[in-house]
């Protein structure tokens, strides 16, 4: 078994110079962990936010908490994914709540954000690396959760924030955890009713989600191998599967 780094964290305060850490992604850590688990390990070089031993199998688990750009986690999964198991988890925002303050730290308002994530949002991200799913060492698990996103009147944001800075987002609470193991289990994103071959207007009408989402969807998909291109329509792409599906 690949030896892990002796010099490893069990489940105490976290202490990882942790002062560059955002809530949101302690809070993750802190909710996901098991009695036993160790944190911030260094494995090959890489720090890992959690180290699960057991579980029917004589590889540990890494499970790393992404927030966000999965770009930037994909060359330490390509390093780690030959020789450990690795869970990849990503908080979705289902509810958010909007806190502004003022660059000195005095709290101007309050509000529910009209915005509402859906497990329809991890394939933004999963674009960047679709073709590790067809690893039987990596697997996915979506949160979604309820946020709140602290923006500040800093003059240093996005002009679409009229220069608000977002400073932190934290964890309220969790609604739903939502397990991607295999490459069968994403099946679950192609809604009974659609015909076959079909289109991304199929797609997001089926899922309910946007054109945009639903070509994210078909993309990754036949990153997978599950879906392949079967022709057009007019001007629109077709799908089907790449082979008849095993469920």
């Amino acid at each position: 078994m690949p030896k892990i780094d002796d010099c490893c964290e069990t489940k105490e305060p976290f202490r990882i110079g942790l002062s560059k850490e955002k809530s949101l992604h302690a809070a993750m850590k802190e909710w996901y962990a098991l009695p036993g688990d160790q944190f911030e390990v260094n494995v090959a070089g890489y720090f890992i936010d959690i180290v699960r031993s057991g579980q029917d199998s004589d590889k540990p688990l890494l499970i790393e908490i992404q927030t966000g750009n999965f770009t930037k986690i994909r060359r330490k999964l390509l390093r780690l994914l030959p020789e450990y198991r690795i869970r990849l988890v990503y908080p979705i925002p289902r509810e958010k709540w909007i806190l502004r303050i003022t660059a000195e730290g005095e709290v101007k308002s309050r509000r529910r954000s009209p915005k509402t994530g859906t497990v329809n949002d991890l394939f933004r991200e999963l674009i960047r690396i679709p073709d590790l799913i067809v690893d039987p060492n990596f697997s996915i698990e979506v949160v979604l959760t309820s946020e709140e996103h602290i923006w500040c009147e800093d003059g240093q944001g996005s002009w679409r924030r009229k220069g608000v800075s977002i400073k932190d987002r934290r964890l309220l609470s969790v609604f739903e955890r939502i397990a991607l193991f295999t490459k069968e289990d994403f099946l679950g994103f192609l809604p009974s009713e659609l015909p076959y071959p079909f289109s991304n207007k199929d797609l997001a009408a089926g899922r309910g989600c946007t054109i945009d989402q639903a070509r994210k969807i078909t993309y990754c998909l036949r990153k997978m191998d599950i879906l392949m291109e079967a022709g057009k329509y007019r001007n629109e792409l077709l799908f089907n599967f790449k082979s008849p599906p095993q469920i």
